[in-house]
């Protein structure tokens, strides 16, 4: 969940606003990016809510066309976001005070939650088997550390569908570090990477946006087809084939069109989102915090039992009142106050623990690099 990046507020991207990611001091973000991430973030929390109550035959077309692209979208963004990586003291230390400590609370505290309110003692603690949401926190820290390889790569795309693949046919690799969703959601992160300013500009265009809408409606009802014949289990990447009951082809075959599904319908949301300033552009910073926090209300209804004694929440009015509530609540967690108040434990100042590195911490590259490198370096964005 990327938290810093600057550019043009007022007006929707271009590549050069996109450009200046600064491996300094961050003294603008960019609207397009926060309002994508906001609404990405809200889109996660309402799916979520979606899990805890029955499902009719729309419910479930809803639920597949969400997950078809609101995680790979957040990936892509989050690959996009680390082009700028190169392992210098400064992003190792932000990478530990943005993704390893906040993984190692939560973790810890999502499990603990369940051990007490959901009255599961033998819950263990382990931060090698991520538990609910925190996967992707483990993720990104893999997919962070490996960019420079993947940088250096001719085909760093086509290589990590391959990996994707084959580990979508392998039920052996096991539970450590969620390595199934890491391997199989691979090639988005990679993906975000390959992309560059210009391309996110041209799924800005008018043409895009006026397909966006035709899409989606032919995905839902796809969506509605499939509904009845298909697993929501392959858009969650957690499984192989073969744990799903299916035989081992399947996987390579789903790791592809779920990848051409989502990179269709990521484009068409991001035509689809402001690039200017809304009353929610300041939302971005914090979806973070959304992320991990909302968590603890969807899984604390279920076990105190909202969903079993309010029935109507299984009705379709029900249904739109829990998303519109579980909408309202992330974005609160999203704003400024409550960023704030978890920024030492989602953004803790760590330099206690670290040698001092004066000319990384300045972002000064190094003297033999390029000049091609020194841009890549100044266009690094802190997350």
């Amino acid at each position: 969940m990327p938290h810093e990046l600057q550019s043009a507020a007022s007006k929707p991207p271009d590549p050069q606003a996109l450009r200046r990611g600064g491996g300094g001091p961050v003294k603008e973000r960019d609207a397009f990016l926060d309002n994508a991430k906001y609404l990405l973030i809200v889109l996660v929390a309402v799916a979520h809510s979606w899990e805890a109550v029955e499902w009719t035959r729309a419910t479930k077309a809803l639920y597949m066309l969400v997950y078809a692209f609101h995680m790979p979208a957040f990936i892509v963004l989050s690959g996009y976001l680390s082009r700028g990586f190169t392992g210098s003291p400064r992003q190792l230390r932000r990478l530990v005070s943005t993704i390893v400590v906040p993984y190692v609370v939560f973790e810890t505290a999502y499990s603990l939650f369940k051990r007490y309110v959901d009255d599961a003692p033998d819950h263990a603690i382990s931060l090698l088997d991520p538990w609910f949401l925190t996967w992707f926190l483990a993720a990104l820290l893999v997919w962070r550390l490996t960019t420079p390889l993947w940088q250096r790569l001719r085909h760093p795309l086509a290589l990590a569908l391959v990996i994707a693949a084959l580990a979508s046919t392998s039920p052996a690799i096991g539970e450590d570090l969620n390595l199934q969703r890491v391997l199989q959601f691979l090639p988005y992160f990679v993906l975000g990477l390959c992309l560059r300013p210009e391309h996110v500009a041209l799924v800005r265009r008018r043409e895009v946006r006026l397909l966006a809408v035709p899409l989606f409606v032919g995905a839902l009802g796809v969506a509605y087809w499939a509904a009845t014949r298909m697993r929501v289990a392959w858009f969650a990447h957690g499984d192989s084939a073969q744990e799903l009951g299916e035989p081992w082809w399947t996987g390579p075959v789903m790791t592809v069109v779920t990848f051409v599904c989502a990179l269709l319908l990521t484009a068409a949301f991001l035509s689809l989102v402001p690039g200017r300033r809304m009353w929610f552009t300041v939302l971005g910073a914090g979806t973070i915090c959304g992320y991990l926090l909302h968590g603890f209300l969807i899984k604390g209804a279920e076990y105190v039992g909202v969903f079993e004694t309010h029935l109507w929440l299984h009705d379709p009015a029900g249904k739109v009142v829990l998303s519109l509530a579980t909408a309202a609540a992330v974005t609160l967690m999203c704003a400024p106050p409550v960023r704030r108040a978890l920024r030492p434990v989602t953004e803790p100042e760590l330099s206690w623990a670290f040698r001092a590195d004066q000319a990384h911490d300045r972002g000064t590259p190094p003297a033999a690099h390029s000049s091609a490198a020194a841009h890549r370096v100044r266009e690094t964005v802190r997350s």
